[in-house]
């Protein structure tokens, strides 16, 4: 499933044609992806300008004019393309390529299309394409937005600068979850996925089996491991973002090209190959948490 770097790459690739643009029509192929359109879906939207669009954890929201938000969830094979035209019929793909995996380029599953007047005036089209229909759409407002069911439980966003060493303390004093299994709780961090995890514990150097309450020291202060850590994980996604996000199944970013940052991943995905970090000489090794693979090297994450 794309984690929030590969989102945020598909939302910087939609935003030049989505932000200011009308939707003069929506065509939804069929009454369901993962779940129902919601009712109504389509008239709803057509006639709106998108005024923004943005991003919470692993969500695309498009602000409407009217106050309206639509919530998009990629699920596990979703993409979006952008297409020139105007007409209803299928048009040129902008870039010159469909930025989902070539398996699922084809037309059949294209659920969702957004035939729009940009806001210079041209006819555009965004499609959103899913073999597997386990992304969704669906419909709120920005008022209500935080309190939806969705949304209620996510913790802060893990880009900004609320995260810091400080407020991981307070989030994990006196915790015992392991370390790794704490971070993917999104009822604590919204959005960090097990790829960008297992490397931003790599390079703080710590151990994703450690208690997560042992980043506060005894008087629930922010302890070194603490500040490494809050630095580590905005990194890692600041390059991942950098890079389009990582190539993995289905991903590509928004001009179709693939995304880079798996050819620098530390451990994830290298069991059995040599610590990158110099000086180590330890063997990235791989364990099971909470039924995911967690990538680490024993010397050197303490």
């Amino acid at each position: 499933m794309p984690e929030l770097p590969e989102v945020e790459t598909v939302r910087r690739g939609l935003a030049p044609v989505f932000e200011g643009a009308r939707v003069e029509r929506l065509h939804l192929a069929r009454p369901d992806l993962r779940f129902p359109f919601p009712d109504g879906f389509a008239k709803a939207v057509e006639g709106r300008e998108v005024t923004a669009l943005g991003r919470r954890a692993k969500y695309l929201l498009a602000d409407l004019d009217d106050g309206a938000v639509i919530v998009m969830h990629l699920g596990m094979s979703g993409a979006f393309r952008i297409e020139a035209g105007g007409d209803g019929a299928p048009g040129e793909v902008v870039g010159g390529a469909a930025f989902v995996h070539p398996r699922s380029e084809a037309r059949k599953h294209d659920h969702v299309v957004f035939d729009l007047a940009t806001a210079a005036g041209m006819p555009m089209r965004i499609v959103y394409n899913d073999p597997r229909r386990f992304g969704f759409m669906t419909m709120t407002t920005r008022a209500g937005l935080e309190s939806h069911p969705l949304f209620s439980h996510l913790g802060l966003e893990p880009t900004g600068n609320a995260l810091s060493g400080e407020r991981l303390a307070e989030l994990f004093a006196g915790r015992r979850t392991p370390l790794k299994t704490a971070l993917l709780d999104q009822r604590m961090i919204a959005g960090l996925g097990n790829i960008y995890v297992c490397e931003a514990l790599h390079r703080a150097g710590l151990s994703p089996v450690a208690p997560a309450g042992s980043l506060a020291t005894a008087k629930g202060k922010a302890g070194a491991g603490a500040r490494r850590l809050a630095e580590a994980v905005r990194t890692v996604l600041e390059e991942a973002i950098a890079a389009g996000g990582s190539t993995l199944r289905d991903h590509r970013q928004a001009n179709g090209e693939l995304g880079y940052f798996q050819h620098s991943f530390a451990v994830y995905g290298r069991e059995g190959e040599p610590c990158r970090r110099a000086g180590c000489g330890g063997t990235i090794a791989r364990l099971v948490q909470s039924g995911r693979s967690t990538f680490h090297c024993p010397v050197c994450q303490k």
